[in-house]
């Protein structure tokens, strides 16, 4: 990306950023309210849901559960960095964002978002442990185990995120301070540097390039033994319930990996921001909407267990 070199521009320190969001009237800023709005409060109410229904239910109280419970927490805190600012810019003339709180809303929003792609890794791993070695399987994701593996998610996820965030805001940035986006991402971030940014856009593409290359890999060598294995079963009730487990995940692991390459683990990427709001949209709001959905209505045990937190609910 060439640099800003305009000498009507300044290359001060800012303290502050405007989100220029979507274009549009008030109506249409109206009905973008509207509607993101009730996604929000579909993704919040439905992941707290899930958080709610495994904790309380003693019968799901196992690794799978235990990682999907994670799952939501992930999906709730990633869309709630970004969408209660969101929602309130809609409404508002003035979208201003410091640089202190520009640089928050990225650093967790890059946690979130890189732990979730690792803990798809491992939830993708641990059905293939319960699936290929099932008499292994209380050993090998034993609650230390599993306790080490979502620490392991966080670590990772949290190292990804400093060097991203240390990156991007140790850029010079120009006095024009308007971020063609509705949140802090980096590839409108890196339009307003005056340096140089080729080593930031490397640092992202192969950061996340590695990360999306490496959890895929581990989610499809997962699912082609889990595959093998399912097809090599006599039962036919059992083979329906295993594909229909794990079509599940494989539909919030194709849903989550696709929309951040799109975004992130190419180059072209950075050349449309308005390519990017959709695609932002997508990935920070309509999945975290889905997965719940997904996870409860295709799963007949969460699907019982909410009917269980019903009855105990009516019956006191």
């Amino acid at each position: 990306m060439s640099p800003h070199r305009n000498g009507n521009l300044s290359v001060m320190p800012l303290q502050e950023f405007v989100l220029d969001g979507f274009q549009g009237g008030l109506q249409t800023q109206a009905l973008l309210f509207a509607l993101f709005l009730a996604l929000y409060l579909v993704a919040v109410m439905g992941n707290l849901a899930m958080m709610v229904v495994i904790t309380m239910d003693a019968r799901l109280h196992s690794p799978m559960y235990f990682f999907l419970k994670n799952l939501s927490f992930l999906d709730l805190g990633y869309s709630s960095v970004i969408y209660p600012k969101t929602l309130t810019d809609l409404l508002s003339s003035s979208k201003v964002i410091t640089l202190g709180g520009c640089a928050t809303q990225f650093f967790f929003l890059s946690l979130f978002l890189t732990t979730e792609g690792f803990l798809l890794a491992v939830m993708a791993y641990d059905r293939f442990v319960a699936i290929c070695s099932p008499l292994r399987y209380p050993i090998s994701m034993c609650p230390s185990v599993c306790a080490r593996l979502m620490l392991g998610c966080y670590c990772g996820g949290c190292l990804n995120s400093i060097l991203q965030t240390s990156f991007t805001f140790s850029l010079p940035f120009c006095s024009s301070n308007h971020i063609d986006h509705f949140f802090c991402d980096v590839p409108p971030l890196l339009r307003l540097a005056c340096a140089d940014t080729i080593i930031s856009e490397l640092v992202m593409f192969g950061l996340c390039g590695l990360i999306i290359v490496g959890t895929t890999l581990v989610v499809l060598t997962s699912y082609g033994y889990i595959t093998v294995t399912i097809l090599r079963m006599h039962s036919g009730g059992g083979r329906h319930k295993l594909f229909s487990t794990c079509g599940s995940h494989m539909t919030a692991v194709s849903l989550f990996y696709g929309t951040l390459f799109v975004m992130y683990a190419q180059p072209g990427a950075v050349a449309s921001m308005e390519q990017g709001k959709v695609v932002s949209i997508f990935y920070t709001l309509v999945i975290p909407m889905l997965n719940p959905l997904i996870y409860s209505l295709r799963n007949k045990e969460v699907k019982d267990a909410l009917w269980r937190l019903g009855q105990k609910h009516t019956a006191t």
